[in-house]
């Protein structure tokens, strides 16, 4: 996903500047960038530090690593959070420096009996985005996953009836964010991936440009476009009858305060938004 946004700039031209000024400001006293409200959050960290990465600027390591050091107990994380530290030490060049035994094993404690994981404890089956998180921050750690192919069989559980994929089993209708997530999981972990739910990724781009969340969402948003593409073009999808739309859909989010809004219903720019945006026009630069 990286490697991907850093290709960004070709398209931003000029306005990465104010992109990652933009960035910049979001950055706490405390090393930690801010959340939707201005308070340090893990999650909004590696969102910050990533899209600075994918505008090859330099990032403020020594202020996170700081900031990262308060965490050195992950046991009091939630499962998201703790994934989130796993990424930051890695995002920051320092992964060795991270608790990585603590982390792996409160990992493992959101381990579903059907070999996934979720983000909520106590779960009996695991979900698509707890199934990512979980294999980023293994391979963030440098820690093999173990058991791989059961988290690939869970997600199986996990197909919905029109093709895409949902948050729980037996769900009627799929979901554009879980369906990205089993199509790059598949293909990371060297299965092919579900040619239908590839079919239902691009029958949820909109004429005029956009990935919707769901078939029955009435607008695109950000995040469905940015890992719809990316999902697409890690199955080799053709991206390019989609690139104009697109395109114009990520650059209407945009103002010149250098940030993105997540949809056209949106009203607060966030680290979390611009960097998907700059993955969805990493995508679309190619």
């Amino acid at each position: 996903m990286l490697q991907v946004a850093r290709l960004s700039p070709t398209l931003l031209g000029d306005a990465a500047d104010l992109t990652a000024e933009f960035l910049a400001a979001r950055l706490n006293p405390d090393g930690g960038f801010q959340d939707r409200d201005g308070a340090s959050d893990l999650y909004y960290t590696v969102f910050g530090l990533e899209a600075l990465t994918a505008l090859q600027r330099e990032l403020p390591a020594a202020e996170v690593r700081r900031y990262l050091e308060r965490h050195d107990d992950p046991t009091g994380l939630d499962f998201v959070h703790t994934a989130c530290l796993a990424r930051c030490w890695a995002d920051i060049g320092a992964a060795e420096e991270a608790p990585a035994a603590a982390l792996v094993g409160h990992l493992e404690t959101w381990r579903t009996p059907d070999g996934g994981y979720s983000q909520t404890g106590g779960a009996d089956h695991g979900t698509a985005y707890g199934s990512f998180l979980a294999l980023g921050a293994y391979e963030d750690l440098g820690v093999p996953l173990p058991a791989p192919d059961r988290l690939l069989d869970s997600l199986t559980a996990l197909r919905a009836a029109d093709g895409g994929y949902g948050n729980r089993p037996g769900s009627p209708a799929g979901l554009t964010p879980p369906t990205a997530a089993a199509v790059t999981l598949q293909r990371r972990l060297d299965r092919p991936a579900d040619p239908q739910a590839v079919d239902w990724l691009r029958a949820r781009h909109l004429p005029e440009g956009g990935f919707r969340a769901s078939p029955a969402a009435p607008i695109p948003d950000l995040l469905s476009t940015a890992t719809a593409l990316h999902a697409l073009a890690g199955a080799h999808a053709p991206l390019e009858p989609l690139r104009e739309p697109c395109l114009d859909f990520v650059d209407s989010l945009w103002t010149n305060s250098g940030g993105f809004y997540g949809s056209w219903g949106d009203d607060v720019q966030d680290c979390e938004y611009t960097f998907y945006a700059l993955l969805a026009l990493g995508h679309l630069s190619l």
